[in-house]
């Protein structure tokens, strides 16, 4: 087995991954990235980026399909038809584009990429039996990131599937259970009835999105019934039929119920990657399956560091970038601490959701001021033929300091850069008030519901 020596080992090429090679590199270390699969992880690969391409096809074909029974807008078009394969293939050339950019950025930068599964063998030395190599470094990165829970009981098999095949089908389900109602399975069953399939939700709890708040969420619950897909709240799955595609529900009194699904995703939630890496030989401190960092992602090994799912919640994207340039500048000898005043947490469901900071429910006891601003009183809503949902702040009574934001309607994710600059500034009412938001946008929403805040609102 050959040996070379480098600077920083970055075990993991998922955001998180590759952004802290690219920023060591940027910084002169001599930098090495260790990943089993494709360059972008689950991101790039299987996660946010082919699911919102997926998304685009389904909301296209659904209006398309719309339009012949709806000529409110003056347009009329011939029956619409759905090639699942060609839309697959757009959504792989994206995803190609991109994982082929961050290769070509890592070479850009001078970061050895090596594929092959690592495994550890302590806290300064890597084996990559594949690629008949030890690798002996300095500063050793944990960037392993997460996987789809399987739910005991349901095992996987070619009728059970996780999002990973949900974003990769080469036919479509003539039913579709979704199992858990969170983000990933709201998203794809969503897309999957655009799709034109039968969709069903089953959820444990008693409401979908639990984490969020139910004036936020109701609007989605709203559009569901309004999609026709089955919504099976405070239900849990007992066990699949795949001779007969059945699956039997409980409810919360402990009665049977039998669903028909020819296909069920599971979409229960993630947990961080551990399996096969040898990461226990390391002895790190660990809150459950997670790496406990501090503030600059140091685990308890020295020059041992992680980043992104592995490291706990929020499992995003945009969190293991951040840890990924702060663990790069604080090796090179910068002083970096990831202390983000908030990150924004996304929906794409339809219609879709923003949470930054704090919410109404998280401030209970605290003197605060909260205002809503609904989208059917924003101009630009209304052209989008989407005024429902709304912008909500959150906000200190005696300083007027903001503390959050949620916004629930079209294209509202595009708002989360607005409401995340704004808490890192330390903007008040005042500030958001007093700026002059362009017309017609659905940003204006935002001075709007400030202005409402202190009790001068204009167009409501």
């Amino acid at each position: 087995m050959k040996s070379v020596r480098t600077s920083v080992l970055i075990l993991g090429g998922g955001p998180g991954g590759y952004v802290a090679a690219i920023r060591a590199g940027q910084l002169g270390l001599p930098t090495l990235l260790v990943e089993s699969q494709a360059l972008g992880g689950t991101c790039l690969n299987v996660g946010c980026i082919p699911s919102k391409a997926l998304i685009h096809v389904a909301e296209r074909f659904h209006e398309l399909a719309g339009l012949q029974q709806d000529a409110s807008l003056g347009i009329s078009v011939g029956a619409a038809q759905l090639d699942i394969t060609r839309s697959v293939q757009w959504k792989d050339r994206i995803v190609d584009r991109l994982t082929s950019g961050v290769g070509a950025l890592l070479s850009k930068h001078n970061v050895q990429v090596i594929h092959g599964q690592g495994r550890i063998v302590d806290g300064k030395t890597v084996e990559v039996a594949s690629a008949d190599l030890r690798i002996e470094c300095e500063h050793l990165v944990l960037a392993t990131g997460s996987e789809s829970v399987e739910l005991p009981g349901l095992p996987w098999a070619a009728s059970v599937i996780s999002s990973t095949q949900a974003l990769a089908p080469s036919t479509l389900p003539r039913r579709l259970c979704v199992v858990g109602a969170g983000y990933i399975g709201l998203e794809l069953g969503i897309a999957y009835r655009k799709f034109g399939c039968e969709v069903d939700i089953v959820e444990a709890q008693s409401r979908i999105l639990p984490t969020y708040d139910r004036e936020l969420t109701a609007p989605i619950l709203q559009r569901l019934q309004r999609l026709g897909i089955g919504v099976h709240l405070g239900h849990r799955v007992e066990s699949y039929d795949e001779q007969r595609q059945c699956l039997r529900l409980t409810d919360a009194s402990g009665n049977a119920h039998p669903l028909n699904a020819d296909r069920v995703l599971v979409a229960i939630g993630r947990r961080p990657r551990t399996a096969g890496y040898n990461l226990e030989s390391l002895g790190l401190s660990m809150s459950g399956r997670c790496i406990e960092v501090d503030a600059q992602c140091r685990t308890s090994m020295r020059n041992v560091w992680a980043i992104g799912d592995l490291t706990g919640e929020p499992m995003l994207a945009h969190r293991a970038m951040a840890q990924g340039e702060v663990v790069a500048e604080v090796i090179a000898g910068q002083h970096r601490e990831f202390c983000p005043a908030a990150i924004a947490a996304v929906c794409f469901t339809d219609p879709e959701l923003v949470v930054v900071g704090l919410s109404p429910e998280q401030v209970q006891g605290q003197a605060c001021k909260v205002a809503s601003f609904p989208f059917a009183a924003n101009g630009r809503a209304m052209t989008l033929e989407s005024s429902d949902g709304f912008v909500r702040v959150v906000a200190r009574a005696d300083n007027h300091l903001i503390l959050g934001w949620q916004a629930v309607g079209k294209s509202v994710s595009e708002l989360a850069a607005g409401f995340a600059l704004s808490l890192e500034m330390g903007a008040t009412l005042e500030d958001i008030a007093g700026t002059v938001h362009a017309h017609p946008t659905l940003g204006e929403a935002i001075q709007e519901v400030a202005m409402r805040a202190l009790g001068r609102a204009l167009h409501v």
